[in-house]
This record gives structure tokens, sequence and C-alpha cells, in this order.
């Protein structure tokens, strides 16, 4: 190799090495925007957890691609469970995936949650809650939510906290019980990806979410009253059921 190429493969080797070292900091440094931003208003245990009226909980799969029961999912269902019967939240906001009506994560986490004697009267189901953006959009542009409670893990916290903030919700965190399992690696991993293209969502190609639709308030009745009301629910099943078959191409 003649001595010009040399010289040449060196300068493009030296800018690659350059450009590697600005994109991992920039990561990095994202990243660490974000925790700090947001460290604050974690509460990082469930009996630590605050009261507030309304929470929101973040839908994810009830089963791990090897069949057993996601820990995740058991967590958040834990967690929203125990606020409300501990009286710390009256409205649960449940949101996630219903893309096909073959999936319907609410309507999943809306039966988990009735077993743990949550009732109806204290859930608001929305089948568009397709990403932790759609969500938190939909919470205030849909459900007119202006501040709430974010139920998840903690790793999920601060991205889903630092959406919240740049929306303009008033928004804390409760960190829902987890344990290793597998994937979790994976999923701590992915989120760091998922944080530094957050940034992008909101600051640099102002992402909208996939379904709006015409605002619908959420209806917060008194704990007591919703308690009170739960004996009279069993004839609402048929109802959701056949909301959450319509839901995909209907979705609220």
């Amino acid at each position: 190799m003649s001595t010009t190429l040399w010289k040449g493969a060196r300068v493009v080797l030296m800018s690659l090495g350059a450009l590697s070292l600005l994109a991992m900091l920039l990561f990095a440094g994202a990243n660490l925007w974000m925790l700090a931003e947001t460290r604050g208003r974690i509460d990082p245990t469930l009996a630590e957890c605050r009261p507030e009226r309304v929470a929101i909980v973040f839908g994810t799969s009830h089963w791990t691609r090897s069949g057993a029961r996601n820990p995740h999912f058991e967590g958040r269902m834990q967690a929203a469970s125990r606020l409300f019967l501990d009286g710390r939240v009256t409205h649960l906001l449940l949101s996630g995936d219903n893309s096909t009506r073959y999936y319907n994560e609410p309507v999943t986490m809306w039966r988990d949650l009735r077993s743990r004697r949550v009732p109806d009267a204290a859930m608001t189901l929305d089948y568009a809650g397709f990403s932790t953006f759609d969500t938190l959009s939909r919470a205030r542009d849909v459900f007119a939510v202006d501040r709430a409670l974010l139920v998840t893990q903690s790793w999920h916290l601060p991205r889903a906290l630092f959406i919240a903030r740049a929306l303009g919700l008033e928004a804390w965190g409760c960190a829902a019980p987890e344990r290793a399992s597998e994937g979790t690696l994976w999923l701590r991993a992915r989120e760091w990806v998922a944080r530094v293209a957050t940034l992008g969502d909101l600051y640099l190609w102002g992402r909208r979410p996939h379904f709006l639709g015409p605002e619908e308030p959420l209806d917060i009745v008194p704990r007591e009253a919703a308690l009170s009301a739960s004996g009279a629910s069993s004839a609402g099943d048929t109802a959701r059921e056949s909301a959450s078959d319509s839901a995909s191409s209907n979705p609220r």
C-alpha cells in the first residue's frame, strides 16, 4: 500500500473512531440526563408510593415467550390492586396494546384486577396504548388526565416520567415489584436505546400517537361508591367482552 493510501486510510479510520466515540458519549449522556431528570419523582417501593387520584397502569404481555406468566405483568397488577385497595388511588387507567382482536392487554389487565377485588367502576380501559408515548398522549388528550401516578417497573419509569413531563403532565412514578426472569437483561438494554429514541420523538421529528379521537374524560367515582357497586357488576362481563372484540377496528 502506498504512503498516500495509507495516510488516507488512517484518516478514515480516525474519523470513524471519533464518530463512534461521539455516538457513545451522546448515547450515555442522553440516558444519564433522563435518569437525573426523573430520579426525584420515583417512589422505589410499593409501600412508599404516594397517594394520587388517578394511576396509569402500563400494559405488557400476560405471558413470556416460554409460556410462563410474565413477572412484569404480575408486578404491575399487584401494585395497581394494592394502591386501590389501600385507598391510595381512586381510579386506574389501564392502557395497553389491542392491535388485533386476538391480543388485548387492557382486557387482560381488567380481568386480572377484577380477580383481585378491584371494581369495574374504578377502572377505565384504553385500547390504543401501543407505546409509552401513545399511552401518555392519550391520557392527556383523550382521557383529560393532567396529573397521575405511573405504575410500571423501575427501569421503565424514567422514560415514562420524562415523556409525561414533556407532554405537560404532572406525574410521579410508582415502581412495581419485579424479580429476575428470562429476558430482563434484554429489556433493560433495550430501554437504554428507547430512551435515546424518545429524545428524537419529543424534540426532533414530532411524533404523534397512532390514534386519538374525541375527548372522553375519566368517570371517576368515589372509592366507596365503586366498592359498593362491585357486587352488581357481573352483568358487565358480556359488554366488556364485546367491547374488546370491536376495539381493534374502533380503538378508543
